[in-house]
């Protein structure tokens, strides 16, 4: 989720030892992530993030200022991330179009249960009623177009799509029925959530595929 503008380390004392340890803000951002999948954004503290980290709380707040302050330095970092993931994704697969469906199946992994779907829907509500959140959350939603546009280009060159297929377009297709799938399994919430979310994401491409793709066998389980 998260890129690497930001490594600020925060000292903290081992009790085995007396000697300070640094923690990092990758170390507090992933204990802050695991906090959140346990708490919606109105339970949740920064002390159960600095308990979650090793570190004190007053620590978190001479870093941060306050539970915003944290999210919005995590958001930021959340803006510059689409390039990495979509690295990581393309490097895991063999084919453009079997990335896109990578990309489907990852954004599934915001609801391995219902109920973590409905907190992580809250912290979205958060996002999009804070400006500054918000303008992060847009940066990030643009460059994971752009990541996805660059698929299907690369789809059209290598056959796998119709050389007529208009790529941007379909790209902005592909981006809204990822998330429009993902809050259609929420409401039927039947099978998996990635299963549901792939399937949409093929309907839309099976227009524009090539007859050699069309006999292609269905691809198998989207490693993640």
């Amino acid at each position: 989720m998260f890129s690497n503008k930001l490594n600020v380390d925060l000292l903290i004392v081992n009790p085995m030892s007396g000697r300070p340890l640094k923690v990092s803000d990758d170390d507090v951002f992933a204990a802050a992530q695991r906090a959140m999948s346990r708490r919606g954004p109105h339970e949740l503290t920064l002390a159960d993030i600095a308990k979650e980290a090793g570190v004190t709380a007053g620590r978190l707040v001479q870093r941060y200022g306050s539970k915003r302050g944290l999210f919005v330095t995590m958001s930021e970092r959340f803006a510059g991330s689409a390039a990495l993931i979509f690295e990581g994704l393309r490097a895991a697969h063999r084919s453009p179009l079997a990335t896109v469906r990578a990309y489907a199946a990852c954004m599934a992994d915001l609801a391995p249960d219902p109920e973590a779907l409905l907190r992580n829907l809250s912290y979205l509500q958060l996002d999009l009623a804070d400006d500054v959140l918000r303008g992060h959350l847009v940066e990030n939603a643009r460059a994971t177009r752009r990541e996805i546009e660059s698929l299907l280009k690369a789809a059209v060159a290598a056959g796998e799509l119709v050389r007529e297929a208009d790529v941007r377009t379909l790209a902005r297709t592909v981006e809204t029925v990822v998330g429009g799938s993902l809050m259609s399994w929420a409401t039927y919430r039947e099978g998996a959530a990635a299963t549901w979310m792939t399937r949409e994401v093929d309907a839309v491409l099976a227009p524009w595929l090539t007859g050699r793709t069309r006999g292609a066998k269905k691809p198998g389980p989207i490693r993640r």
